[in-house]
Order: C-alpha cells, then sequence, then structure tokens
C-alpha cells in the first residue's frame, strides 16, 4: 500500500520529476560545454626476473606479483615527478605532474600501466615518454645490489601514445547521468511533497477526516466558472448527473428518518457551497419535489446572484418582522422551486439566524414545502453557519478536492457534532474524475440522449429554466400545486 501511495503522489506531482531532469540535463549540459578536452597517454610496463627452470619461474612470478604493487607508488612518487620535470621542461611542477598520473594492475600478471591526463595533448605525451625512460632508470638503480646484479628487469611493451579524441567530457554519459540523477531528485521530491500534503485529495480521505459518509462528489467541470447551475445545456453534463446521484443518496441516506431541513455548509469560504445548493434544489425539482432554497448566508450571500433574483428583501427583513415570508419568497423556473433570498445585511448576523424568529420560520417553512435547503455560512469562518444547523434536520457538509486540509475539514465537523447536529454526509467537490469514468458516461450519454425542447435564449441566459423531469421514486408532480406560504 505504500509504494501505491507514492506512486500516486508522483503521479499527482509529475511536474517535480519533469522540472528536476530539465535542470539536471541543463546543468550537465553547461557544465559538459564548459569543460575543458582531456586527453590521456599512457604506457605498459612488463616486469621480469632472470631464471633457471620452472621451480625458479613460479617463484619469480610470485616474487614480481608482489613487487609490481610497490613499482605502482613509485610511479606516481615525488622522487620520479622531480626527475620528469627536470628532464623535460613542460611547463609543470612535480606537485602538478604527480597529480596527472595514476596507474593501474592487472590481478595476476606482471604488467604495470602508466597513464598522464591533462588538458594538452601533446604535454601529455611528452610526460609519458619522460616518465617511462625515468621509471625504467629509476627501478634499476632501486633494485642494484651492490654486487652490480639486478634481480628485476622492466620493459616498455606498449606506447608511450595518447589518444586521440579527448577521454572527457563524455557528453553521452554526462547528460544520461545528469537525467537519472534528475529523476532520482524528482520522485523523491514528489514523494515528499505528497507526503508533506496535508489537502485532501480524494473521497477516502474526506470520510476519514469527517466521519460521516460520502454522498456525493462533483466532478471539475471548467465551463461552471461561467455556467455554474445545471441547466440548458449543462442540464447532460457529468457534474448534473453527479447533483442528481447526490439528490439520490441524501433521500435515501435515513428513509426511517428522513431529513426535511437540510443546512448545506463548508469548512471554508469558496468550497461551492452556494452552488452546489442551488443545483442540489433545481435536481429535486426536477424529481417532482417542492422545494424552498433559503439564503442563509447572511454576510456573503450568493444565491440571488447565482440564480438572477432581486435580494433587495428577504431572510434577513423577514426575522426582524418587517414582512412576511409569503410577500418575499420568489419563484424559480418552471417547476416547484421557491427561493428565499438573504435580504439586507444585519450588524448581527450570528444573533439573528440562532433567535425564536428564524426558528419559527423553520418551522412554517417545514409545512410549506416537502424539502428545505439553507445555504449557510463556513463553518470555520464564523458560527452562523453552526447556529442554522443546529435548528435544521441535518447537515451537508461540502469539501473542495486539493484545497481544504484533512485537518480543517476534522474541525469543521467537530464544531457540528460537538453540538449534536446530525451530519447526514458529505460532498466532495470539484472532484477530478478518472478519465476511464469520463468517457463512459459521455459515451453513455451520446447513445441515450433524446431531442429536448430548445430553451429561449434569455431564460437560458438569466438562468431561469429547470430541464423538464417526471416524478423520482412514486413522487408526484407538483407543478401546479404549492403549498400556500405564510402570510
Amino acid at each position: 500500500m505504500d509504494l501505491l501511495r507514492h506512486l500516486r503522489h508522483v503521479r499527482r506531482h509529475w511536474w517535480v520529476p519533469l522540472v528536476t531532469i530539465m535542470v539536471a540535463l541543463g546543468v550537465s549540459a553547461f557544465l559538459t560545454v564548459r569543460a575543458q578536452p582531456r586527453y590521456v597517454a599512457s604506457v605498459t610496463f612488463f616486469v621480469t626476473t632472470p631464471n633457471s627452470g620452472i621451480s625458479d619461474a613460479y617463484q619469480g612470478g610470485l616474487f614480481l606479483q608482489q613487487r609490481v604493487k610497490s613499482y605502482a607508488d613509485l610511479l606516481s612518487s615525488d622522487r620520479l615527478a622531480q626527475s620528469v620535470v627536470a628532464e623535460t621542461p613542460v611547463g609543470l611542477t612535480a606537485d602538478e605532474v604527480q597529480r596527472r598520473v595514476s596507474t593501474s594492475t592487472e590481478t595476476g600478471t606482471v604488467l604495470l600501466r602508466a597513464s598522464v591526463t591533462d588538458t594538452d595533448q601533446t604535454r601529455a605525451l611528452r610526460v609519458t615518454e619522460s616518465l617511462a625512460a625515468k621509471f625504467v632508470e629509476l627501478v634499476q638503480k632501486v633494485e642494484t645490489t651492490p654486487e652490480g646484479k639486478a634481480p628485476i628487469k622492466i620493459e616498455v611493451v606498449s606506447g608511450p601514445r595518447v589518444s586521440a579524441n579527448p577521454v572527457s567530457p563524455q557528453p553521452v554519459r554526462n547528460l544520461t547521468l545528469g537525467g537519472l540523477i534528475g529523476l532520482l531528485l524528482g520522485v523523491g521530491l514528489a514523494i515528499l511533497r505528497g507526503i508533506a500534503d496535508v489537502r485532501l485529495r480524494d473521497s477516502a480521505g474526506l470520510q476519514r477526516a469527517t466521519g460521516s459518509p460520502l454522498l456525493g462528489e462533483i466532478p471539475f467541470e471548467a465551463s461552471a466558472r461561467t455556467a455554474p447551475l445545471i441547466v440548458g445545456e449543462a442540464a447532460t453534463s457529468a457534474r448534473a448527473e453527479a447533483v442528481r446521484k447526490l439528490r439520490t443518496n441524501l433521500r435515501f441516506v435515513d428513509v426511517h428518518e428522513p431529513a426535511r431541513v437540510i443546512a448545506v455548509t463548508s469548512a471554508l469560504q469558496g468550497e461551492g457551497k452556494t452552488t452546489l445548493s442551488c443545483n442540489l434544489a433545481i435536481a429535486l425539482a426536477e424529481a417532482g419535489w417542492r422545494v424552498l432554497l433559503v439564503d442563509a448566508d447572511l454576510r456573503r450571500p450568493k444565491v440571488d446572484d447565482y440564480l438572477g433574483l432581486d435580494a433587495g428583501v428577504g431572510l434577513t427583513d423577514v426575522l426582524v418582522g418587517d414582512v412576511q415570508v409569503g410577500d418575499v419568497v420568489q419563484r424559480w423556473g418552471d417547476k416547484s422551486l421557491l427561493v428565499l433570498p438573504s435580504g439586507s445585511a444585519p450588524p448581527n448576523p450570528s444573533e439573528l439566524l440562532g433567535s425564536k424568529a428564524m426558528s419559527d420560520l423553520l418551522l412554517a417553512l417545514r409545512e410549506s414545502a416537502d424539502i428545505v435547503i439553507i445555504d449557510t455560512a463556513p463553518l470555520l469562518a464564523v458560527t452562523d453557519g453552526v447556529v442554522v444547523a443546529v435548528q435544521a434536520d441535518g447537515a451537508l457538509l461540502v469539501t473542495q478536492q486539493g484545497r481544504t486540509s484533512r485537518t480543517q475539514v476534522a474541525a469543521a465537523a467537530r464544531s457540528l457534532h460537538s453540538v449534536s447536529v446530525r451530519l447526514l454526509g458529505c460532498v466532495l467537490n470539484m472532484a477530478k474524475v478518472a478519465k476511464a469514468e469520463a468517457y463512459q458516461y459521455e459515451a453513455y450519454r451520446v447513445v441515450t440522449s433524446t431531442p429536448t425542447a430548445s430553451v429561449p435564449a434569455d431564460r437560458a441566459a438569466s438562468g431561469r429554466h429547470v430541464a423538464t423531469t417526471d416524478g423520482v421514486n412514486g413522487v408526484p408532480d407538483h407543478t401546479q400545486e404549492l403549498t400556500r406560504l405564510p402570510r
């Protein structure tokens, strides 16, 4: 499970590995272009000793293999480097020559290889030639006994020669290594970013944070910014179908104690609770229910903007006793949907919503409609949402995917549970739907869609239209029969 979760983090933050790979490739290319070409000159020595028989040859071979290891250190010694500098003036000091010399031996053999790496091809060859000559002389001098005999003999069997092409930089190797480093770094950063991300990314996390069932998952659609309501062309979209699923789930969340007054709220501002309230009310009205939508977000009312209604007089004016509710409720569309706007902006929204007048109003509205949908203020911003939810039959918590943190959602749910509000369920809004699911819906919609009556341009623009739908689950169509509200 951890591996799958990490893979989801990488897929979600795919741009992080992409950026790190591009940066690593850019750095590798820059360093490759800026690096000076380096050439290698090499020479190979063969170390031997006189012998008089097979037994002497075997013992001599073992002796030489041990000796070769010492000669490898001798090739990079101060004494040999000083001899090379004194013999061949190449513009280098003894320390610089030492740093350019490297040695290698082959296990089980008496071959010794010396290499000189330099940015100057000619100088590398000259240093190697001088190194080979002085090394043979130095070994002979060191190994010669007082009797004038040398048990060791060194011969040059290969070189000195210099590479025709530079051994570094190697563009292919550098770019490949840079890309791999960038990929590993990007994957690691993507995983760390996913682990550190506390925002809600899926429905499972939302259910764990709230401790309530998931009633709906509304997919994100770019067109919702300009056309938030599920009317007109949007009535056949995947978003509209998701709202209808929410309608069905909400009606059957508890068949023994159905919720008739539902408060729709969220943890933060801007999570789409008002849009969902309007669309849910429209979907319920499509199914033949008598629906009353109340805008109880008195601080930032938006219902009237979405539905194109006059919000000059509304809920606030009813609560203070200036008008009767029946005088300010407005009919929307050609279905059984009534809307009570927010009205005038009050100085004390919380006290007004928690007053006895609000409680009495909800009792009256309950008798005048099958379902009352109340759009309330965010729970973490102000206490208005909790005050309204306490008086409702239950609350619906809306959360925008990728915006709200798990801590914020959990705090919102706790604020409802702390006052014994019945949390009906949660809704994941603006969710990213898998392409396969979106394709299946579009394919089914194209096959099953039928021509519908055209919507007048002026009504479609104003949003004052609700698609015609028959009753659902035996609920009668109350289009022509609305209970009279108190006046």
